[in-house]
Formats: C-alpha cells, structure tokens, sequence
C-alpha cells in the first residue's frame, strides 16, 4: 500500500524518532509500504517522519543508482541485492570526519527543490533490520549520504538545515511556496 509523503513545514518532519522496541510483523509491513512509497516516487531514502510517523526506521534502495561507492556490511563486501532495500531500525552513525563532500542532495518531501550539502563522505552505521538483527554497514559516497540524510530525518533535521545560507539564499522563493502549499493542504484535511 502506497503511503502518503508528507511535505516541508508539516511539524512531524522536525520530531525527533522514538526508538522501535517492538520488531514484529507491523514493523515489517510498514517497513514494505515505505519502501513500495520510496520506489513510486523514485526516491532513494524515506524516513519514517516523511509518512508521519516519528520513529527511528528508514529505508534505502541504491541498488538503481550509478554513482560509486564502497560498502562492507557486517565485515563482507556482499552484492547490493543481498541486502537491498535496506531498513535500518535505530540507526547510530560514526562519521569519519575527514574527507567531507559537497552533493546535490534532493528530498521526497521537498518536491523539485536540490542544493549543495556538505557531508563526511565515510561513516558506519550499527542498525538492527525489521526482525531486530544486529548490523554493521561501512560506507562512503552516495551510501554514506543517503544514510546520513535519512537519519538526520529521524531526529529531526532536515537537508536545509545542512546547507549553507548562500545555497538555501537561492532556494528561499522555492521554500516558502512550499510552506504555503503544505499549510493550504493541511486545511484542506
């Protein structure tokens, strides 16, 4: 079932996640229904704050991307359709600080908008999947952002927040359309 995205200035996306205790069959599923959402709207990453909910579980597919990068999960370099999509329930990163890059990053709940964000390019990620295994994912490159983009979600902070005030000079008319949409929409409902 497809799910509804929710878009900027709706409040859930600035609340922070509560951790997921219980791995059971409704995690599962709504873990499915976001990444059936995630692929409709040929996104890469959804978090659970952008269908209104405010835990800590997000999904990635990269599996169609063409961009480079490195990947060991759980001490083995594996083929990315042995572990994608990817749910990461609780997700803790560790960034290696240095080098950092500059991406054009776009979000499902910023439609059409994109702008430079600065991130670490490597970091690892300790995350436990939908039945409440234990993981271990070291990354760089496009892995590394998505998942430091989607868990940024999860606690709150959006893309924007990342961005320097040059870059999000220029997307400034773009965001208060957006914030106008959204809060026209939300009296609609």
């Amino acid at each position: 079932m497809l799910l509804k995205i929710v878009h900027y200035n709706d409040p859930i996306l600035r609340k922070k996640g509560a951790p997921v205790t219980a791995f059971n069959p409704a995690l599962k599923k709504l873990a499915a229904e976001m990444v059936e959402t995630m692929h409709e709207a040929e996104g890469i990453g959804l978090a659970a704050q952008q269908i209104g909910q405010a835990i800590q579980l997000c999904v990635i597919d990269l599996r169609p991307a063409e961009a480079k990068f490195r990947w060991v999960y759980d001490g083995a370099r594996l083929p990315l359709e042995l572990f994608m999509p990817l749910a990461l329930v609780n997700p803790e990163i560790t960034i290696v600080p240095e080098p950092e890059t500059v991406y054009e990053e776009g979000c499902l709940s910023f439609p059409h908008i994109r702008g430079d964000v600065v991130r670490p390019d490597e970091i690892t990620v300790r995350f436990k999947d939908v039945a409440g295994h234990a993981h271990v994912l070291q990354c760089d490159g496009l892995l590394s952002r998505c998942v430091q983009h989607e868990a940024d979600h999860l606690n709150g902070v959006l893309f924007i927040d990342r961005m320097g005030k040059d870059v999000l000079a220029l997307l400034e008319p773009e965001l208060k359309a957006l914030k106008k949409q959204t809060r026209e929409a939300a009296k609609k409902t």
